[in-house]
């Protein structure tokens, strides 16, 4: 459909979001939903159905502003779905789900070793394989004959056009189900008989069908628009970042900061993985590229930790007009010796086994944003480490606008050029470059002025007082 318009369903841990682009990408509406927590008993499960209803509703509304021609998918990717009978078998489980003991155990010994899946043994249900050996100890035979494996993103996909299909950037999000240096199934899926269950790999950019004439009568959207396979968020992100020039092809790091904070490296031309550098234990992992290529990768829960140290209102950091107040109270701030240490998601990223706790924590409330904005910075800066990104950095998503976590960065990195994007350039732009690869970003990328203040000093600090907590 010439000239017609794009939709991107964009369904995060936290946030859905549903996006409206004009065929030169620029953004006509968006909207967000909180998603809710789902308590069975059990587990914990995705709101599938309130996504489903606020995505009929929302692109009804759509519909209204012109003719959509595509609705790409875009989701977290510790996420799946099983069918039966060509229906949701059951709700799909949330990685934040706990794992009985005795289950773990028993999954744990299952499992590939990580030089060969790239995927660390993550707490609760953040390894796919964790949670479908959860679902088929609760409900056996789900997994059996005629059952159908759908990773996230895909799952909409199958939602809005009928077809089932697989994805690489989301069979290789630490799912423990995919080999990414091999590009096939990893063994544990294939001795317990889910490599066959998985839906036929399609890539990102294949149209799957048309919207089905269910979605037709709810939504009010014509009958020819085309559902894309889709992809992960981050690798989203990542795609996004190739299309800036300083980015492209080079050797480059991409942050995405959401409700996790993940470091995407891409190598430079002919530059193998090596898997012998990266640390398990610390959260590092190797995801895919929408072309299949493998990404070393780092992460941390950072978004959350934001939310757990200044409240739900994590826009604390980051709301434009007090960006300048904050960075002017960077360097009082620092004074006092006053930091957070790591972690208070235990589990994940660089610091897993962390206590996360304030040493000497603020009164003020600007200074104690200012040093919750330098925590994050400093675990990012060593989750880049542990990937060795070096070069061009480009930090994208909800902090890329906190401007005392960006210019920290900068500082923490002085051998890297640091890079932020406009909102409009994010997985959103990602996602519609799977449709038009040419797509030509709407703004270019800003560099970071690093932050005036005596950082080198703070991270030893920072880091001698994480080493005395870790050995106490």
């Amino acid at each position: 459909m010439t000239g017609a318009l794009t939709v991107v369903l964009d369904v995060g841990k936290t946030l859905a979001k549903l996006s409206l682009w004009d065929p030169q990408g620029q953004l006509v509406a968006r909207r967000t939903r909180a998603n809710a927590r789902v308590d069975l008993g059990d587990y914990i499960a995705l709101d599938v159905e309130g996504v489903d209803a606020w995505l009929a509703e929302t692109l009804t509304e759509f519909a209204r502003c012109g003719p959509v021609g595509a609705i790409v998918p875009v989701a977290h990717g510790a996420a799946i779905a099983v069918l039966r009978e060509n229906r949701l078998a059951c709700p799909p489980m949330d990685y934040e789900s706990p794992i009985p003991a005795a289950d773990r155990q028993a999954y744990l010994s299952d499992r590939d070793a990580f030089r060969f899946s790239g995927s660390p043994a993550l707490p609760d249900g953040l390894n796919m394989g964790a949670q479908l050996h959860r679902l088929e100890t609760l409900h056996p035979g789900l997994l059996g004959d005629g059952a159908t494996l759908l990773p996230w993103a895909q799952y909409w996909a199958w939602r809005l056009s009928g077809v089932a299909a697989s994805e690489v950037t989301s069979l290789g999000c630490h799912s423990d189900l995919w080999r990414p240096l091999e590009g096939r199934p990893s063994s544990l899926a294939r001795k317990r008989g889910w490599a066959g269950g998985l839906a036929p790999l399609r890539s990102a950019d294949a149209i799957l069908g048309k919207l089905t004439p269910e979605w037709v009568g709810r939504t009010g959207l014509p009958a020819d628009v085309s559902i894309l396979c889709g992809l992960h968020d981050s690798n989203a992100a990542l795609l996004a970042a190739r299309g800036f020039p300083e980015i492209a092809d080079a050797d480059a790091t991409v942050l995405s900061t959401g409700t996790w904070f993940v470091a995407m490296r891409s190598p430079g031309p002919g530059q193998p993985v090596d898997m012998n550098r990266l640390d398990e234990a610390r959260d590092c992992l190797v995801n895919v590229d929408a072309y299949g290529r493998p990404v070393p990768s780092a992460r941390f829960m950072g978004g959350r930790e934001i939310e757990i140290l200044t409240g739900l209102d994590t826009r604390r950091i980051d709301i434009g007009a007090d960006q300048p107040r904050l960075i002017g109270a960077a360097p009082a701030a620092l004074q006092g010796g006053a930091m957070v240490l790591p972690t208070l998601t235990p589990g994940v990223g660089p610091f897993p086994h962390g206590r996360g706790r304030w040493i000497g924590a603020p009164a003020d409330e600007v200074h104690r944003r200012v040093l919750v904005s330098l925590y994050a910075a400093l675990v990012s800066d060593a989750a880049l480490d542990l990937i060795g990104a070096r070069g061009r950095l480009l930090v994208e998503g909800r902090f890329a606008e906190a401007d005392v976590f960006v210019r920290a960065l900068a500082a923490l990195r002085p051998e890297t050029a640091v890079y932020t994007s406009n909102a409009d350039n994010d997985v959103s732009y990602g996602a519609l470059r799977l449709l038009n690869p040419r797509l030509a970003p709407k703004s270019p990328l800003v560099s970071a002025k690093p932050l005036e203040a005596d950082l080198e000093g703070y991270k030893a600090a920072w880091l001698a007082a994480q080493r005395t907590e870790a050995t106490a």
